[in-house]
């Protein structure tokens, strides 16, 4: 038995960071039911994972039956339903306020009331989340960091009326899946986006005044302070319109012009160019 003493999990969400939260878990030993709304998406992702993992083992980076083990502890699901013959809920779906409450209000009334509710939002206050269920006492942000396989760091963050006993138990959890915790007050975009989005907000700034080329001003991240990504190629890993989000909602709740979007951002998005995932971006993926 874990630490925490959750053995199985309903993530809703197959893409990027749902994905990479089913499959760290999975390896972790937790049963996952992976959901998405789109029909196919939760087969497909867990098809992804398993090629990763046989990879891996291929390779050496991995023991022998590490990727068998791992993909049997995933299954998709189609129904939500699934959600009440598990422990905790963990949302990494769309980053938008509507589409997150009607989620939760549907979670709220198909799942008993022992089950955790947790939301990996990147910053939409949970306490806003939460008052749309009848369990704001169990209910917490838990944000991870992409690709969540990868990463450390998860945010912890509490509602205003989040309890002790599921933050006690959610902190386990992160722990036994291999994360190392911090806890956020429920600020918009919480520790992590309130340091970040000002960094890519002045790339970009930089970028419209004609300071340096993309590659440029990435390569002054990289080779000058030791970054793994500039801060260009960042946001297109993320994904603009995500990072459009994020900025949007940061904006509305800090009313800070170190939060509001650039117009060079809104415009690659009206392009359709978000990021890594559409082939362009700041830079070309196309190749």
């Amino acid at each position: 038995m874990s630490e925490s003493g959750i053995s199985s999990l309903f993530v809703a969400g197959a893409g990027l960071m749902g994905s990479g939260i089913a499959h760290t878990a999975a390896q972790s030993g937790v049963r996952v039911a992976l959901y998405d709304a789109a029909e196919g998406a939760a087969e497909r992702a867990i098809g992804r994972i398993g090629d990763r993992l046989a990879r891996a083992e291929q390779s050496g980076q991995l023991a022998a039956g590490a990727a068998a083990n791992t993909v049997e502890n995933l299954r998709a699901v189609a129904d939500p339903g699934a959600a009440a013959d598990t422990q905790m809920v963990i949302e990494a779906i769309s980053e938008q306020l509507e589409v997150k409450l009607a989620f939760w209000s549907t979670m709220d009334q198909i799942c008993p009331d022992p089950v955790l509710f947790a939301s990996n939002t990147s910053s939409i206050p949970i306490t806003r989340l939460a008052a749309t269920t009848t369990r704001p006492e169990q209910f917490i942000g838990m944000h991870f960091y992409s690709p969540v396989p990868v990463m450390e760091l998860v945010e912890l963050v509490r509602g205003l009326l989040t309890s002790d006993a599921t933050y006690a138990t959610v902190e386990r959890l992160s722990r036994d899946l291999g994360k190392s915790p911090v806890s956020s007050a429920d600020t918009p975009g919480f520790i992590g986006n309130r340091i970040l989005i000002p960094f890519l907000n002045e790339a970009m700034q930089a970028l419209q005044e004609g300071v340096g080329s993309a590659k440029d001003i990435d390569q002054v991240a990289k080779l000058g302070f030791r970054h793994p990504m500039g801060p260009l190629e960042l946001a297109d890993f993320i994904g603009l319109d995500v990072i459009l989000g994020i900025c949007k909602v940061m904006y509305e709740g800090l009313h800070d012009s170190r939060y509001a979007p650039n117009p060079i951002l809104e415009r690659m998005v009206e392009a359709g160019h978000l990021g890594r995932k559409s082939g362009r971006g700041f830079h070309n993926y196309s190749g």
